[in-house]
């Protein structure tokens, strides 16, 4: 019993090191990433959308199933860790023999290794030395690193490029495991929701997705917020300039737009929307009069003083958006649009006394003061009253996507090495033939792409006639010719 409660480990280990094994649960990923992108996904997608796309119990089965937050399930995170745990139980039963290949490539040649080699050609020669050495000459030319091997008094030649390319698998590996890495982070410490901000107002209150809240530790600021419409009037940019505020001091400001957000302490602050509050007010203009008969404008902003006179101060402090008077006080009906009233704080420089007056502009009734007249066009006008902007804020906290950004960069090189960059072997040595004649024997392998191969080899192959040609006296051949043996030979070149 004990044994088998022991083997359990083994068992686990030889399951997730099968290659096999990796390869589906990399599958799995992919239809979940798929799914992900056909089911709407509630951290990007507003409650309003989702009713309208599926029914209520259609709804109901998606959450319950977590099909509308896939990302951040726990399956899926699961899922992420054990393809996570396939790669690298992989990479370790493969990885030592790949080593050694790439830290001790074979170098030597011996009568079975040249028999066997599918790239091969032989070349007569003269005399000792002459093969190597033209052949050393060509191969620097070429810009082959070369190098000789010595043997038991036997030399030959060793040329590779591009030895590094045996292990662009592992690259991608490791890129594979940074991508799921920074998923995994991302699903258990990240998070999304929303925040609507008044202008000139600030908030410190993440709305999540789930229907739960987050405070965080500082606050943000809308200092304003509009909107560009085309020709048309259809809307073409949304703008808001935002502020950190922390402790009361103001730490960093922008100005966002769509895909261009604030960032402060991981969080991405985007520019999600963009709408009028019409329950608030911003500011207004009105023609006012006091005790003289003539009218002025003016133009009053929320909690900021204009001047009535030389002595005379106001400034909006209140709006209700439906208001009603009863034994001269001023009390809110309801939150609907409906009999405007707007709150003057008038004060008095010369004796230091604040007043405070209704401005009634359906009624065009005046509460709290007398002789004090006012004209207002229309109380719904945009010209007459700024209602307040507000925007929307699609906030999201990702502290694994530089684990994400980093594993991409990793794959695009894994890749590239592994698709671009050949590994190619070339040795020469000089033996002696079936006849006991003197010939250069030169071979080469590549490990993929033998079309390209192919070509490089006849590149040095042609280099090195050359540079026998020059070594040999003039007008004596540097290659033999015998009707009973070729001069050169190729097999296994497909």
């Amino acid at each position: 019993m004990a044994l088998d409660v022991l083997s359990i480990p083994k068992k686990i280990y030889r399951t997730l090191a099968n290659l096999r094994t990796g390869v589906v649960l990399l599958i799995l990923v992919v239809i979940a990433s798929a799914l992900g992108t056909f089911v709407l996904q509630r951290p990007v997608t507003e409650p309003d959308k989702l009713q309208a796309a599926y029914s209520p119990q259609t709804l109901r089965l998606l959450d319950r199933l977590t099909l509308t937050d896939i990302f951040h399930s726990w399956w899926f995170l699961s899922l992420l860790a054990l393809v996570s745990m396939s790669i690298i139980f992989v990479s370790i039963e493969r990885f030592p023999n790949a080593w050694r290949f790439f830290a001790r490539p074979y170098r030597k040649t011996d009568s079975h290794f040249r028999s066997a080699n599918p790239y091969k050609l032989e070349l007569p020669i003269r005399q000792a030395d002459q093969g190597l050495n033209a052949a050393e000459r060509a191969l620097e030319k070429l810009r082959w690193p070369v190098e000789r091997i010595v043997d038991n008094g036997d030399t030959s030649l060793y040329a590779e490029k591009n030895r590094f390319s045996v292990m662009a698998v592992y690259l991608i590996h490791a890129s594979l495991l940074l991508i799921f890495l920074g998923g995994i982070i991302d699903g258990v410490f990240g998070f999304s929701g929303f925040m609507a901000i008044p202008q000139g107002e600030q908030r410190n209150v993440i709305e999540l997705k789930n229907g739960k809240t987050k405070q965080l530790p500082f606050s943000v600021q809308c200092k304003s917020a509009g909107q560009e419409n085309y020709a048309d009037g259809s809307p073409k940019r949304w703008w808001s300039k935002l502020a950190v505020v922390e402790s009361g001091k103001e730490i960093e400001a922008k100005e966002i737009v769509v895909n261009d957000p604030l960032v402060y302490h991981g969080l991405r602050f985007y520019q999600a929307s963009y709408w009028i509050d019409n329950k608030k007010v911003d500011g207004l203009r009105i023609a006012y009069s006091g005790m003289e008969s003539t009218l002025m404008p003016l133009e009053l902003r929320f909690n900021q003083p204009v001047n009535l006179d030389s002595e005379t101060t106001a400034k909006l402090v209140e709006f209700l958006p439906d208001a009603f008077v009863r034994d001269g006080q001023v009390f809110k009906k309801t939150e609907n649009l409906g009999n405007l009233a707007f709150a003057l704080e008038v004060t008095n420089r010369a004796d230091n006394s604040t007043t405070k007056i209704w401005l009634f502009p359906a009624e065009g009734n005046v509460v709290g003061a007398e002789n004090v007249k006012f004209q207002f066009k229309n109380p719904t006008s945009a010209k007459d009253i700024d209602f307040s902007p507000v925007t929307g804020l699609e906030i999201s906290y990702e502290p694994g996507q530089w684990f994400v950004w980093a594993g991409c960069l990793l794959m695009g090189v894994g890749l590239f090495v592994a698709f671009y960059m050949v590994h190619m072997r070339i040795w020469a040595v000089e033996v002696r033939d079936a006849q006991g004649k003197l010939v250069l024997w030169i071979g080469g392998a590549a490990n993929k792409n033998k079309d390209r191969f192919e070509q490089k080899f006849s590149e040095v192959v042609a280099e090195i006639r050359n540079e026998l040609d020059k070594s040999t006296p003039t007008g004596r051949p540097s290659v033999q010719q015998h009707s009973e043996h070729p001069v050169l030979t190729m097999v296994g070149t497909k």
